[in-house]
């Protein structure tokens, strides 16, 4: 049996005892302690996130499916020709009408030149065509006296004709007689004859007469038709050659190619001494200051948003930092996947629901914009406030 213990105290072991067997009742009671701390730290949880969502979260919508877009202009020359400069680069900014390239203007000098030629070519036709008009009129005039002259004559060889008429006719009635002699009546006879071929000469002067006026009148009728209800200027020859005109000098200007917009340049793919066609690209321009966001919301977040409302954006270009506001301008006419590449078909097979997607467009504001740059494809944060 061993010694007992000289430093324990009296009654020790009775405490310990007692205390073993207060043990398990302390416990529940904490327990109890820590669930009731829990529940009201949930409970006031569930209520702030009720009060957030009754005064913030049910006011707006939110969407990191949302990227930076703008409608940029391709460059393409207008006429063909060989690249003579590239005056650009890529990323480098631009301002409207700034020179972007150069294409060879020989060709474009000379078709030029020859539609000046043309031009005054036409303008001298025009005004030899309105002074013939003069000269015709001047034609049909004369062709007018010339008849007139060819129905005296007819008149003249009329009255020559009735008066061997009539000569004949007496010395007929006084041959029987012997009053006349046969010489005599045969010269009578023969001024006869004479005479009638007289008037039908004279006759057909006045026929061709009429017919060679007539051919005037057709000529200068022509002419004038030529000319009729134009001028120098608005004559349909003249107007053609105007319009090559035109034409050619709007080449010409067209071998210079500028910048349609302010923007950024971007893909260039041309190069000195590249032979290029009208309507190739040569770049593309990012108009950076007419930037905008289109934002992919779900199908079911879209009750409540109206076309004007206020947006807030995060870039991730930017950070937390930068905040951009804009609005909403409009909805697209259909989702992404109505005019994907390869729509889906639901009619056929098993279907699975999903939901779907449609982009808003939405302006920002410029001077944000100017401050801080975007550029497109940048993805962006999105939130759509439905009170404002």
């Amino acid at each position: 049996m061993a010694d007992a213990d000289p430093t324990a105290r009296p009654g020790a072991n009775a405490q310990d005892a007692t205390d073993t067997q207060d043990a398990p009742a302390i416990q529940p009671s904490k327990r109890k302690r820590l669930l009731l701390i829990l529940g009201v730290v949930t409970a006031i949880g569930l209520i702030a996130w009720l009060v957030w969502y009754l005064l913030v979260g049910s006011t707006r919508v939110t969407t990191d499916n949302a990227y930076v877009g703008a409608d940029v202009a391709q460059v393409t020359p207008l006429v063909s020709g060989a690249v003579t400069s590239v005056r650009v680069a890529d990323t480098q900014q631009v301002r409207r009408g700034d020179i972007l390239m150069t294409i060879d203007s020989a060709d474009a000098h000379i078709a030029l030149a020859t539609a000046e030629a043309s031009l005054k070519q036409a303008s001298q036709r025009y005004g030899q065509t309105a002074a013939n008009n003069t000269a015709l009129g001047a034609t049909v005039a004369a062709r007018e006296a010339d008849i007139a002259q060819s129905r005296a004559k007819l008149d003249s060889a009329a009255a020559n004709l009735d008066r061997a008429r009539i000569d004949l006719a007496r010395r007929q009635k006084l041959a029987p007689t012997g009053a006349v002699s046969g010489e005599e009546l045969t010269s009578a006879r023969s001024a006869f004859a004479d005479a009638t071929a007289a008037y039908a000469q004279a006759a057909a002067d006045v026929r061709r007469a009429a017919s060679t006026r007539t051919s005037a009148e057709g000529e200068l009728a022509a002419n004038r038709a030529l000319t009729n209800g134009t001028t120098a200027r608005s004559n349909p020859d003249v107007a053609l050659a105007q319009a090559r005109l035109d034409q050619a000098r709007l080449d010409l200007e067209r071998t210079i190619v500028r910048a349609p917009i302010d923007g950024v340049v971007a893909r260039r793919n041309v190069q000195v001494g590249q032979r290029v066609a009208a309507g190739t690209p040569a770049m593309t321009v990012v108009p950076v200051g007419r930037a905008y966001v289109d934002a992919n919301f779900k199908e079911s977040q879209l009750a409540k948003v109206r076309v004007g409302q206020a947006v807030e954006m995060v870039s991730d270009f930017y950070g937390d930092d930068v905040v951009f506001h804009g609005r909403v301008t409009g909805f697209a006419g259909g989702t992404g996947a109505a005019f994907s590449v390869i729509p889906a078909q639901n009619a056929t097979g098993n279907w699975i629901k999903v939901v779907q997607r449609l982009p808003l467009r939405i302006t920002l504001d410029p001077r944000e914009l100017r401050d801080h740059p975007l550029r497109v494809g940048l993805s962006m944060d999105v939130t759509v406030h439905l009170d404002r």
